[in-house]
C-alpha cells in the first residue's frame, strides 16, 4: 500500500469511506455550514477516532482542486489494490450465502477516471466481485475515482496488474469464462454470464488490444442503428454487466 494521502470529496463518498475500513487522516468540513449530511461524517468521524478541522470554504476547494465538495473532504492514506486471491475470495464469501460464480471486470487502458468511478458504481450495483487493471498505461485509484463512483469504491475490489493477457491465462486455468467487447460479436443480449465469468472492456478509443482479443472466449458487441457507432465506455459496460447481472438469475 501507498504511503502518500489521497482525498476522498463529497458528502455520499465521504460517508461511505467513514463507514468502511478505509484508513481516515483527517476530516475537514465548511465552518458555517448546516447541513444533515455534514452532521453525519462528524458523527461517524468521532467514532472512528479522527479529528474534524472545521475550514473555510476556500481550504476545502483547493484540497478538492475544483471539484464539488458539498462541504466536505477526507484526507485518506492511499487506496489499497486487492490481490487476484481477493477478489476470488469476495466471490466465495458470497457464494456461502447465495451460490455465486465469480463475476469479475477487466478494464484493458480506461483512462479517464469518470469512466472508472461510473463502471465501480455499477459493478457495485450488479453484484460484481473485483475489477482488474492494468499497472501501466490506464487511470489508478485517484480521488476523482472515488468521487464519481459515490463510494463504491470502498465495496468493490480492484485488482492491478502487471500482464492482464497473463492474468487471463490464470482466471481461464481457474475454470473462469472470458468474454470480450468488439464491433463484430455475438449480441449481448444473447450473452449468458451464469458460470464463472470475466468480462473485458476495451480503451475508450482503441478498444481491447489484439493479444489480450486473441485470448478471449468468446466477443460480444453492442448492435447500434443510430449515426454515431460507438458508446461511451462506462456506458457500455454498464449495459453489459446488467444483461450478465440479469443472465445470471438476478
Amino acid at each position: 500500500m501507498a504511503t502518500n494521502e489521497d482525498f476522498v470529496i463529497g458528502r455520499h463518498p465521504a460517508v461511505a469511506a467513514l463507514k468502511s475500513k478505509q484508513a481516515v487522516n483527517k476530516v475537514f468540513l465548511q465552518a458555517g455550514l448546516k447541513a444533515d449530511a455534514l452532521k453525519e461524517v462528524a458523527s461517524l468521524a468521532k467514532k472512528k477516532g479522527v479529528i474534524v478541522n472545521q475550514v473555510p470554504k476556500a481550504k476545502l476547494d483547493l484540497l478538492a482542486d475544483g471539484q464539488n465538495h458539498q462541504g466536505v473532504v477526507l484526507a485518506v492514506a492511499a487506496y489499497e489494490y486487492a490481490s487476484l486471491d481477493d477478489l476470488f475470495a469476495k466471490a466465495q464469501a458470497k457464494a456461502q450465502a447465495k451460490a455465486e460464480d465469480p463475476f469479475f471486470i477487466i478494464l484493458d487502458g480506461i483512462e479517464d477516471p469518470h469512466n472508472l468511478g461510473s463502471i465501480m458504481r455499477t459493478a457495485d450495483a450488479a453484484g460484481v466481485h473485483g475489477i482488474i487493471i492494468p499497472k501501466r498505461r490506464a487511470v489508478q485509484l485517484t480521488s476523482t475515482v472515488a468521487k464519481t463512483s459515490t463510494g463504491a469504491i470502498e465495496y468493490v475490489p480492484v485488482c492491478r496488474v502487471t500482464n492482464l493477457v497473463q492474468t487471463v491465462e490464470e482466471l481461464k486455468k481457474r475454470g473462469v469464462w472470458v468474454f470480450g467487447t468488439d464491433m463484430h460479436g455475438t449480441d449481448f443480449r444473447k450473452w449468458s454470464a451464469k458460470g464463472p465469468t470475466a468480462l473485458v472492456i476495451g480503451n475508450e478509443g482503441k478498444g481491447i488490444a489484439p493479444l489480450l482479443k486473441k485470448n478471449c472466449d468468446e466477443m460480444l458487441t453492442i448492435p447500434m442503428v443510430g449515426h454515431v457507432q460507438s458508446l461511451n465506455a462506462s456506458v457500455a459496460a454498464s449495459l453489459l454487466i446488467y444483461q450478465g447481472f440479469t443472465s445470471r438469475g438476478n
